[in-house]
């Protein structure tokens, strides 16, 4: 019986910049701006195909492929977070 089970790199060359994207915290306002309109809210690539009013065909969303794309969510988030906790602001502009 073959067992199928994922292999993992052992050594992952991006976990320095994971770490590092972790790692930054929100104290600005300015910056927490400048990312909200950085970092999408919705993957920008996925789009339907239309012709002449009719469907030909749907690319779907590719974020995920990303390897840094839950670390740039996060930060995203983090920035959100800060301009409504920290700020009072209203951020349903960024939503």
């Amino acid at each position: 019986m073959t067992s199928f089970t994922q292999v993992r790199p052992q050594h992952d060359l991006l976990q320095p910049v994971r770490q590092w994207l972790d790692s930054i915290e929100i104290h600005n306002a300015k910056l927490a701006h400048s990312l909200c309109k950085l970092i999408p809210a919705q993957c920008p690539f996925e789009r339907d195909i239309t012709l002449f009013g009719r469907k030909l065909f749907h690319i779907p969303p590719m974020c995920k492929l990303n390897p840094l794309y839950e670390e740039v969510v996060t930060l995203r988030f983090k920035a959100l977070c800060y301009l409504a906790d920290e700020c009072g602001e209203d951020v349903t502009a960024y939503c």
